[in-house]
Order: structure tokens, then sequence, then C-alpha cells
């Protein structure tokens, strides 16, 4: 069986994501999307808030599981028998980080990274962008599935 992971903070998970996991599971057996607690980023939801979006918004697809992870992905994906992280990229800048952690992960692990360019109708996309646009009360429904939306509403309500 075929297994790839798509990782990530998904803090929150968009429709760019979503784009990229829908392809990735027509491609492999089996698709994890494994939310990975990001030291260098504070989170806007919790892992467990975020996993649970996740699988509300993937349950159509059959074929993904979500996990979470925390440590070296390349250890993750030797621990569960993963061969292959898919990465959406959105630009080049995108390309120049990832390229540098897809060497990383083959020479230290040996799991190949495979790239997939993001659907232009969500190029622009980024948590980031949603978390700012959601504070100033921005309208992100276009850009995040219902359930995210309404996540954001509520938290942004909350404070």
């Amino acid at each position: 069986m075929k297994r790839a992971v798509c990782p990530g903070s998904f803090d929150p998970i968009t429709y760019g994501h979503l784009d990229i996991i829908e392809r990735a599971s027509a491609q492999f057996d089996e698709v994890i999307v494994a939310v990975g607690n990001n030291r260098a980023k504070a989170g806007y939801f919790t892992v467990e808030e975020r996993m649970q979006m996740i699988v509300e918004t993937t349950a159509q697809f059959g074929n993904v599981k979500v996990d979470s992870w925390k440590g070296l992905l390349g250890d993750y994906c030797k621990a569960n028998q993963i061969d292959v992280i898919i990465k959406g990229l959105r630009a080049m800048s995108d390309f120049d980080y990832e390229l540098q952690m897809a060497q990383v992960n083959l020479q230290g692990s040996g799991v190949e990274s495979m790239f997939m360019a993001t659907s232009p109708a969500h190029s622009f996309l980024s948590s980031s962008l949603i978390k700012e646009l959601a504070h100033y009360n921005g309208d992100v429904s276009t850009m995040v599935p219902p359930v995210v939306n309404a996540a954001l509403k509520a938290r942004e309500a909350g404070k």
C-alpha cells in the first residue's frame, strides 16, 4: 500500500490545503494529514481543534486519515511506514524552502517528497492571511470550509 503524508500546521485548513489533499488522495492508497506542532508559530487553534476541522472537511475522502506529530517529519514517516511527503507549492518562495526540507528528509530518512502546484484559484491563500482577515471581520467564506469559517468567527467573537 502506497502511503503519503500531507504535513503542515493547518492553522486553519484552507481550500488551498484541501485542493492538495484531494489531489493527493487520488494518487495514493492512503493519505495522512499530519498536523505538526511548529515551535516557530504561535497556534491560533489548538492541535486538537485543527485536527477536528480537518476530519470534518476531509470526510468525503475515504482514504484520508488525520494525525499529529512532534519532532522530525522524517522520523514520523519512518515510524508510520509512509513513503512520500506531499507538499503544495504556491510560489517560487515556497519551492526554495520546501526543496531544502525535501533534501533533508531524503538524506536523513530516505523519504521522498513530491510537490504539487496549488490550483491558481487558491494560490494566494495562506493560513496567516485568513487569520488576519478574520481578525478584522473580513469575509473568508470563499477561502475556507464552512466549519472553519464558523470557528474563526467564534474565536474572534470570544476575544
